[in-house]
């Protein structure tokens, strides 16, 4: 073992939220940056003397060189035992169910999520508690202020360990099990689904499309779709996790997986196409000519879990992101069980999961999940809907059409503004909260306003309050204005508007999206001023 002293503090200087320390790769090169901030947090987690810890990433740059240094400093830290996915892979999703499944006390998640790759890209870290869902607020700060005061790194002397095949291995007394990443998380889909009624379904020519977008969700949808389910090869495209992503955004919405959406709109389109982001954990969901939003999908879901044999007993409840429509809140009244509005970030879910209040949870940003693990989970979300088109025989578009037939439909996009000066960020949003007083009972766009606050939340299962959320602006007909700033990116800040307006005519139901939110689009920038404090006339991305 050595010790190696701080002269300066590389890591101090930016709190690491439920999302994790993202940084651009070239800043987590810096000598001893990534070992500070594992440092901090081995130095306020407890004791490891018989644990077992989970170490595994998305496979983009920079991921084996730091997952090397992790290592080192976790026989340091005295770990019994570290489960590594193989070649340093492991999706998010398939962290939490290999925390669960083996009782370990944590997991480090190496991943800037949907975030691109490469040399000049982004690189991030995150912890992960035993529950397999992200650390809570009060561990994070923790981990913060330890790294100001840090002076000296404990680490083995041990050279790098060989991680490309199954093994268990010794690092200084430690045992390192380099473990099959996807073997943990295919047990557990098949505890969830029907895999023989989707088997009939790809076996009758039902064509399915997935765009892995060359990130670590392909090898687990290959082994499943190919190689379990019965889908023909080729069924799973740009599989092969890259260090860049192949040059890729791993986003996956209509822009940055074009080559999808050509695809499923084309006259020869299969009958249902999906993509998987960087690390797994977000999808979208594609039908023949027919885009499904992230708020949509939650809300069929909903309406159809029954169907699906994990949740065949009924949802104990639900709970959406509030920057997410209300479509799922329509479809909770309808099935007589509660719907939960949350603050971004799935550390809110994972607090109602575990306390047995919901089954199903969702967010806007294309993240899906549920009780089986404590992270969203994009393919999950994908072989959902596949048990749902295999055992209901309507194809993706009708699911939805039916949704908004029962419940009328929730028109919604998002608006980003990307790479703003953070001080104009702030400023706009000051501007905005100030301006609140005065907006109830305004009629605006002719409409009354019903609401205008800024959105904070008191959780249910253990008290804690979080505030300053996002400014909510809500019409009396239920259309809806958020504004919400970002921190998942690390360059500049992303300013994102959520227009939501809900129509129950189904004679406009197929209104072009931008044409029918063009009111609240006007609305937004009479009330905040967009253009002037973003220097954008358009958005950077429309989804």
């Amino acid at each position: 073992m050595s010790l190696i002293s701080l002269p300066t503090q590389p890591y101090a200087g930016q709190r690491p939220g439920t999302s994790g320390l993202r940084k651009k790769v070239t800043v987590f090169q810096q000598p001893l940056y990534l070992e500070n901030f594992v440092q901090a947090l081995f130095d306020v987690l407890p004791a490891a003397t018989g644990q077992t810890l989970v170490l595994g990433g998305d496979g983009r740059y920079h991921n084996r060189v730091a997952i090397q240094s992790i290592l080192r400093l976790a026989a340091a830290k005295g770990y019994a035992r570290v489960l590594v996915g193989q070649g340093g892979i492991l999706s998010t999703p398939a962290v939490s169910a290999v925390i669960r499944r083996h009782g370990a006390s944590g997991g480090i998640v190496l991943s800037a999520s949907h975030n691109p790759g490469g040399p000049e890209g982004d690189f991030g870290i995150k912890y992960n508690v035993a529950n397999g869902g992200p650390a809570p607020e009060a561990l994070t700060e923790a981990v913060y202020q330890r790294s100001l005061q840090l002076q000296v790194i404990h680490s083995s002397d041990s050279p790098d360990l060989p991680l490309d095949a199954l093994a268990t291995l010794a690092l200084d007394g430690m045992a390192v099990e380099v473990i099959d990443p996807v073997a943990d998380y295919a047990d557990l889909m098949r505890s969830v689904f029907d895999f023989d009624a989707i088997r009939r379904l790809l076996a009758s020519g039902f064509r399915l499309r997935l765009d892995a977008m060359w990130a670590v969700g392909g090898p687990y949808a290959r082994a499943l779709l190919e190689g379990e389910l019965g889908a023909p090869p080729g069924t799973v495209v740009n599989a092969e996790p890259r260090e860049d992503f192949g040059g890729l955004h791993p986003d996956p919405n209509p822009v940055n997986a074009a080559d999808l959406i050509a695809h499923l709109f084309a006259a020869d389109a299969p009958d249902m196409g999906a993509a998987t982001d960087g690390d797994a954990d977000r999808n979208m969901i594609v039908g023949r000519h027919f885009v499904v939003s992230p708020s949509d999908s939650l809300a069929v879901l909903a309406a159809y879990a029954r169907l699906v044999p994990a949740y065949q007993a009924g949802l104990r409840g639900v709970a959406r992101s509030m920057p997410s429509s209300t479509a799922v809140d329509r479809v909770a009244q309808d099935l007589g069980i509660p719907c939960y509005e949350t603050p971004t970030g799935w550390k809110f879910f994972g607090n109602l999961l575990d306390a047995g209040l919901v089954t199903l949870c969702g967010e806007e940003s294309y993240g899906t999940g549920s009780d089986h693990v404590r992270e969203k989970d994009g393919l999950w979300a994908v072989l959902f809907w596949l048990n749902l088109v295999a055992v209901t025989g309507q194809p993706v578009d009708m699911l939805v059409r039916e949704l908004w037939l029962r419940h009328g439909r929730c028109v919604y996009s998002r608006h980003d503004y990307e790479g703003i000066a953070p001080e104009r960020a702030q400023a706009l949003m000051r501007e905005l909260r100030a301006a609140l007083p005065y907006l109830a009972g305004q009629t605006l766009a002719g409409q009354t306003v019903a609401l205008a606050d800024d959105f904070a939340y008191t959780d249910p299962v253990d008290g804690s309050v979080s505030r300053q959320q996002g400014v909510r602006v809500i019409l009396q007909d239920g259309s809806r204005l958020v504004f919400r700033l970002s921190g998942t990116g690390t360059e500049g800040a992303t300013l994102r508007l959520y227009l939501e307006r809900h129509e129950p005519d189904p004679a406009r139901h197929d209104l072009p999206v931008q044409q029918a939110l063009a009111p609240l689009v006007m609305l937004a920038e009479q009330l905040a001023r967009v253009r002037h404090w973003t220097g954008m006339a358009q958005p950077s991305v429309t989804t």
